[in-house]
């Protein structure tokens, strides 16, 4: 039995990386690199890293049978190429509490995505909370950005990071059955390389359009934290967490990584925390609240 205590820190720790990532990606993008180069890095160094951790740790695991391997092939595309594309490319465009609160829309995905590839069945309480993280969504991609940022370019962000949660939720739903079945380190090498064949082509101009030679030391630091920290280590303890943590306990870390994404914003001066956006962020607390109760077992009497 996993000790409470290193499964609180895991799912801390995951919640503090996603959550610094908000405002550490706006000191790269785009005066030192343009969205897409940072994703071909990250991509890049993370097959590497995943392809040599799965010979040490699964040499001779396959994935096998063409469902798997279709499964693992659509996990690539959706959880690593498209989410990470549109996730560097909408928050370069948007501000940072928008991009953080707009990802807490992932498990309104995996409810919806559950029902209709799973069969799942959906509860009126879930059907309200549908509607309520819908509303406050769309009320987030409409408002007007507090940062200033240009109101066109901050809408077309908005609208790639609902894209980005939208495609990390199928890929939750699609990847675990994978986990199950077959070591990590297998699975995560093989929708790494997928995700890197959609990815790098794309990237690839920015990265080598970047003047590495003109980059501080600290953005070199930020440039290690999104392809160790945000790639590697967040994929590795999250993947380990959600085998032992119950859906409300995932619940609370889903509510404290945007909390958290805020305060660092704010402190760093990269956003500010508008009324607008208290209810808009209630409005999808609420909904997400909502999709992510179970249902009462009936009493038998």
């Amino acid at each position: 039995m996993v000790s409470k205590f290193r499964l609180h820190t895991a799912l801390f720790l995951v919640s503090l990386i996603y959550a610094a990532t908000y405002s550490l990606a706006k000191d790269i993008m785009p005066l030192y690199m343009q969205p897409l180069g940072i994703v071909t890095l990250r991509i890049a160094g993370a097959s590497l890293f995943f392809a040599v951790a799965k010979r040490l740790a699964a040499p001779h695991e396959r994935i096998s049978g063409r469902a798997d391997n279709v499964r693992a092939i659509l996990c690539g595309v959706l959880g690593i190429g498209l989410n990470q594309l549109s996730f560097f490319a909408g928050l370069n465009l948007t501000t940072p509490i928008n991009a953080s609160l707009l990802q807490t829309v992932s498990p309104i995905v995996v409810v919806v995505a559950s029902a209709v590839l799973l069969k799942d069945k959906i509860t009126l309480p879930k059907v309200v909370g549908i509607c309520l993280g819908a509303a406050g969504a769309a009320a987030l991609i409409l408002s007007r950005p507090s940062n200033g940022a240009v109101p066109q370019e901050a809408f077309l962000g908005n609208l790639y990071l609902l894209l980005n949660a939208t495609v990390f939720g199928l890929y939750l739903v699609l990847v675990a059955p994978l986990m199950r079945k077959y070591h990590a380190f297998t699975v995560l090498a093989r929708i790494f390389i997928v995700g890197a064949v959609i990815a790098v082509p794309v990237g690839l101009p920015q990265a080598l359009a970047a003047d590495y030679a003109s980059f501080p030391l600290y953005i070199w630091g930020e440039l290690g934290y999104m392809i160790f920290f945000l790639t590697i280590l967040a994929y590795l303890l999250n993947n380990w967490a959600l085998k032992y943590a119950t859906p409300a306990l995932l619940g609370v870390y889903i509510y404290l990584q945007p909390v958290l994404a805020v305060g660092i914003a704010v402190a760093t001066g990269k956003d500010r925390l508008t009324l607008d956006k208290g209810w808009q962020a209630a409005l999808i607390f609420v909904g997400v609240w909502l999709v992510s109760r179970k249902p009462r077992a009936a009493v038998v009497k």
